[in-house]
């Protein structure tokens, strides 16, 4: 396959976690550990909503440096919302060019409203850039 065809669906990983506004940063650590991922979606309230998202990085700049206690802040506190999210046809070249005007480094994908993985620059260059 040509590194310029390549997809987001076809380097994005299909293990993710979403969790409520409410769960406390240490339980979303918590579970981010045992599912081995390194962002957090927070799920819609309603089908209005959108998704938000926790890094880890936003957990250490904004709970740990803080010296806030993990379990008594709240994911909605810290999250970034709306989360910018990439379709699954987008050519991986696009996703990159995306990632670097907005400054991010990971983004969940969706189609329909619905999360189907998450895409970073890791699974990009691991996955995408080497012909098979």
């Amino acid at each position: 396959m040509n590194t310029n065809a390549k997809k987001v669906r076809d380097v994005m990983a299909q293990s993710f976690v979403i969790v409520e506004g409410l769960t406390t940063v240490e339980e979303a650590i918590r579970i981010a550990r045992g599912k081995n991922v390194k962002a957090i979606i927070v799920d819609k309230r309603d089908e209005n909503d959108e998704y938000g998202i926790v890094l880890m990085n936003d957990i250490a700049r904004k709970v740990l440096a803080k010296d806030k206690a993990p379990d008594r802040v709240n994911v909605y506190e810290i999250m970034t919302k709306p989360a910018l999210s990439v379709l699954p046809d987008m050519q991986i070249k696009y996703c990159a060019r995306l990632f670097e005007r907005f400054g991010i480094s990971r983004a969940p994908v969706i189609e329909g409203g619905e999360i189907l993985g998450m895409v970073s620059y890791n699974t990009i260059v691991m996955f995408g850039m080497l012909s098979e």
